[in-house]
Formats: structure tokens, sequence, C-alpha cells
């Protein structure tokens, strides 16, 4: 059954008229990889404070003012990264573009040789090879995105930086704020609240693992049990520091 949905899934998607619609239309960029990571540090880094200052002995207050301002400086310093970084790679792409122009308005033919042989080299030959070389040097814009992705294999339009901030700091606050949830809580009992966020914190760990695992192919199981593992191990070092601080100098 499940086998006979699918192929009539795959059958509907490669019909002539979605082919062409599919193809024609702006390429769609993924930021949800962005959100991953961003989710993955938020709830590990917020945690791990929770709990280094529940093992220093830290108020419920102070609890929540170091974690919150591990959220928003955190957050987005690590935002920040990230849109500089795609910002840089978007950059690349564009210098890479007014490159290849100039060569082409420069030197025409040797860029057509370029097309060429990149061609040749995927076991196109005469007649059709001609015809490929043709009709993507006759498109400059065309002709500018074949050498960009076959020659220096990068990608035809880079993605939003903007976007991608976003997408890192939404996550990183979002989940980051499942560690501090229960010490917001006035009417849990003060001897619960870190039993509590440890355990919110161990389903966020494993949800946002096995999302992981979704979007990269991998197993959702292992990637779930993965980052709850190292997750778990960060916030124990820091537990077990905040711990030992507390009884190295709390008298003092």
């Amino acid at each position: 059954m499940a086998d006979s949905l699918l192929r009539s899934r795959l059958a509907a998607e490669h019909l002539p008229n979605v082919i062409r619609q599919r193809l024609s239309a702006q390429p769609r960029h993924d930021y949800l990889a962005d959100a991953v990571l961003g989710a993955v540090d938020g709830c590990i880094t917020t945690f791990a404070i929770v709990a280094g200052s529940v093992g220093a002995g830290f108020s419920a207050l102070v609890i929540i003012v170091l974690g919150f301002a591990n959220l928003l400086a955190d957050g987005f310093s690590m935002a920040v990264s990230n849109y500089l970084g795609t910002k840089s790679e978007r950059e690349r792409i564009d210098k890479a573009r007014r490159i290849e122009q100039q060569h082409i308005d420069h030197f025409p033919e040797g860029e057509r040789e370029e097309i060429r042989q990149i061609f040749e080299q995927k076991g196109f030959s005469g007649t059709v090879l001609d015809n490929i070389v043709e009709v993507i040097t006759s498109n400059p814009r065309l002709w500018i995105n074949t050498m960009l992705t076959e020659e220096l294999g990068l990608q035809a339009q880079g993605r939003h930086p903007v976007r991608a901030g976003v997408a890192t700091f939404a996550a990183f606050v979002i989940v980051g704020l499942v560690p501090l949830l229960p010490f917001l809580l006035p009417q849990l009992d003060p001897r619960h609240r870190f039993v509590i966020s440890c355990i919110s914190t161990a389903i966020a760990f494993a949800a946002v693992g096995i999302v992981k695992g979704l979007l990269v192919g991998r197993s959702p199981i292992r990637s779930g049990v993965e980052t709850l593992l190292t997750g778990g191990a960060a916030a124990s070092l820091a537990y077990f520091i905040g711990a030992w601080l507390h009884q190295a100098y709390g008298a003092s």
C-alpha cells in the first residue's frame, strides 16, 4: 500500500507540466538547517547555565537572569555570525559572477572552450556537444550560471543573510527557553524545578536531534540520542563545575 502511494506521488511529480513549472520557478533556499543549529546551541548553552547555576546553589532569580542574558546575548551573537557568514558566501558568488562576466566580455572564445570541455567531460560529443555549447553561450545569464556551478562549484544564487540570521535567532530563543520555563512558574515546588527542567530539556534535545536526522537523511532515533547525549554531557560538566566551585568558595 505504501509503495503504491509512493509510486503515485512520484508519478504526479514527474508529469511534463509539473516538471516544467518546478524548473521554471525561482530556486528556494532552505533555512531549516540554520534553525536546527540555533535550536541545538540554544538548548545546550541555556541548560548548561541552568545546570551550572543550580550546582553552584544560585537562587531562581539569578538563574532566570543568567538564562535570559544567555538567550539574548548568545542568540544574537550566533545570529550575527550566521548572517555575516551567509553574507560573505553571497558576496563571494557575486564577485565570481562579475569575474566570469569580465572573462566572457574579453575572452569569449576561451570561455566557450571551457563550456565545451565541461560538457565533453560529461560524455557529449559531435553535433550534440556543438548544440549544447551554442545554446548555453547564446544566453549570457545561463552562460555565467553554468560557469559558476560547473567550473567553480558555487551556487548560482546565495541564501538570504537576514533570513538565515532570523531563523537561527528565533530557534535559539524558542528552544533555549525550555530549560528556563520551570523557573518562571512560581507555583512549582522549588525542589522540583531542576528535575522538571532536566526532563523537558532532554525531550527538547531528542526532538531537535530527530528533526536534524530527518533533514540530513540520517536515522532520526540515532540523531536524537546523539543530540541528547551531547547536550547532557555539556550540562553535566557545567553542573559539576558549578557544584565544585560552590563547595570550594561558597564558604569564603
